[in-house]
């Protein structure tokens, strides 16, 4: 494999980890707290399109709106069955809605695997042309469509929320939800759009990415894991950070083995976490909350 070939896989895995990231960052910055079921949200975006168009002979992009609109409305039942009910019985608290997400995640993943089995499936390509040929490398539509598609998502949500009145009330409410409360501000239907906005990215983010390497129930909970620690690693300072986060354990998890071999990337990704948690918890970019 050339240099360019290698390259170009850590930036696509990079890619893929970002924008899982980015649905994280969005629901943090909106509800304040790790919505672990992102994962989830991108594995059926993924599993859903190819059971779809593989088992009922749908069109792929019919395929695929149903299974973007299923990630995102599994988000809304997330937000307002289990964690908005969970906080407020709680008080408020984290931790409660933490473990119950922790559940969301694995009761998706098993009605995942009853709705469209256990086996791994491939991937759905939403757009055929023919590969990109740089030097001896050819470059994947589904490789070109994923990086067009991670500019487009980062750039039009750095927009949004600088320069919209909903997108500047995502900001308030995740700099301190009492005070927007006490402000006036629609805390709950901010929520509900960060939510939603984190599911259609997931699930967009997964029916993507399926064509590098197939999809499968059990999919989620990996996914799910992969966009945390590149959330972690970029931190929450800048709508980039994730992509920042994403594209440094992309070369990790395609260098790693290249040199090393095996499953020495796991090692490798392991040694990372334990770096950051350890020595800069709070990531590369660091959120400054306005007082």
């Amino acid at each position: 494999m050339g240099q360019l070939q290698l390259w170009l896989s850590a930036l696509e895995m990079g890619c893929f980890f970002g924008l899982l990231a980015l649905a994280y960052y969005l629901v943090l910055v909106g509800a304040g707290f790790f919505n672990f079921a992102i994962g989830p949200y991108a594995m059926i975006g993924g599993l859903c399109t190819s059971y779809l168009v593989l088992y009922e002979d749908m069109n792929v992009w019919a395929a695929a709106a149903v299974a973007v609109s299923a990630a995102a409305a599994l988000a809304v039942v997330t937000e307002l069955a289990v964690v908005r009910p969970v906080q407020r019985r709680s008080g408020g608290g984290e931790l409660p809605a933490l473990v119950a997400v922790a559940a969301v995640l694995f009761a998706i993943q098993q009605l995942a695997g009853y709705l469209f089995g256990y086996t791994t499936l491939p991937g759905q390509h939403l757009l055929t042309f023919d590969p990109v040929t740089v030097g001896d490398t050819a470059i994947q539509p589904s490789t070109l469509v994923l990086l067009a598609f991670t500019v487009v998502a980062f750039g039009g949500l750095a927009a949004w929320i600088r320069g919209t009145r909903t997108g500047r009330l995502l900001r308030a409410v995740g700099d301190s939800t009492h005070a927007a409360q006490l402000l006036g501000l629609p805390v709950n239907r901010v929520r509900l759009i960060a939510f939603v906005l984190s599911g259609l990215l997931a699930g967009i983010t997964g029916l993507l990415f399926a064509p590098k390497a197939g999809v499968s129930s059990l999919s989620g909970l990996s996914w799910a894991l992969s966009g945390f620690l590149a959330m972690v690693v970029g931190g929450t300072g800048s709508v980039w950070a994730p992509l920042v986060g994403g594209l440094l354990l992309g070369a990790v998890e395609v260098f790693v083995p290249y040199y090393f071999g095996g499953q020495s990337h796991v090692y490798g990704l392991l040694i990372v976490a334990l770096l950051f948690f350890a020595l800069k918890p709070s990531g590369l970019f660091v959120r400054r909350v306005r007082a």
